[in-house]
């Protein structure tokens, strides 16, 4: 099965094509540019550079969010419109579940979080098997390091992670954090393919961006 992988969660523009599980290539770009003016041309590059069709795509995986809002957006537009031109299924994947993926060989407990600004943080909480432990969390991070505590042996991974890690170093026991905190297609389409596996998969017309908490805009105005 031939998976592409795209993810405009986050300021970098990322792609991937993978067999099942295995990465094929990958084609990231963070130049400055919007998602909307890089997405189709690394796409468009990496089938090229692979020597495949687009039409030889089996699946599709994309972030739908936590992150940028209008990365999101810009992705999940253009998955629908491939989708329903190929007539494949998509595996909607959040940020959070592809950041957990960076994570090799976890000990017990897998805690990403993403760094939402002000102080705040997107957090899952996931098992070894990259399932998550309970619903995902948008809120401050001293509100969050208060739920964490019911937790052991937890890896970190994410740029929430990074930027608060004296505060959880502080706060909690027995836990480690991972050097690779970037998100990435390819950890996507990983997520991807297990969630076929799982038969969690969406229609082109059905999947739909998350967002744990309103826009700025949104705040701004309220």
């Amino acid at each position: 099965m031939k998976i592409l992988a795209i993810d405009t969660s986050s300021k970098i523009c990322s792609t991937a094509i993978l067999e099942d599980e295995k990465v094929i290539d990958i084609n990231n770009l963070d130049d400055g540019k919007t998602h909307s003016e890089n997405l189709m041309p690394l796409v468009d590059e990496l089938l090229k550079r692979n020597n495949l069709e687009v039409s030889e795509i089996n699946m599709i995986a994309c972030s739908i969010g936590p992150g940028s809002f209008t990365g999101i957006r810009i992705g999940i537009s253009s998955i629908k419109a491939i989708a329903e031109v190929l007539n494949v299924k998509v595996a909607g994947v959040t940020s959070l579940e592809t950041l957990a993926k960076n994570v090799e060989n976890p000990k017990e407990n897998i805690v990403s979080l993403i760094d939402a600004r002000n102080n705040q943080v997107y957090c899952g909480i996931f098992d070894t098997n990259y399932n998550k432990k309970q619903e995902y969390i948008a809120d401050d991070i001293n509100k969050v390091i208060e739920v964490l505590k019911q937790y052991k042996n937890i890896t970190f991974v994410g740029d929430g992670a990074v930027l608060h890690k004296k505060l959880l170093k502080e706060n909690l026991l027995n836990i480690s954090f991972v050097e690779n905190n970037e998100q990435s297609a390819s950890m996507l389409g990983k997520m991807g393919y297990k969630k076929f596996l799982e038969n969690n998969l969406y229609d082109a017309d059905t999947v739909m961006p998350m967002y744990l908490r309103k826009s700025q805009a949104e705040r701004l105005k309220k």
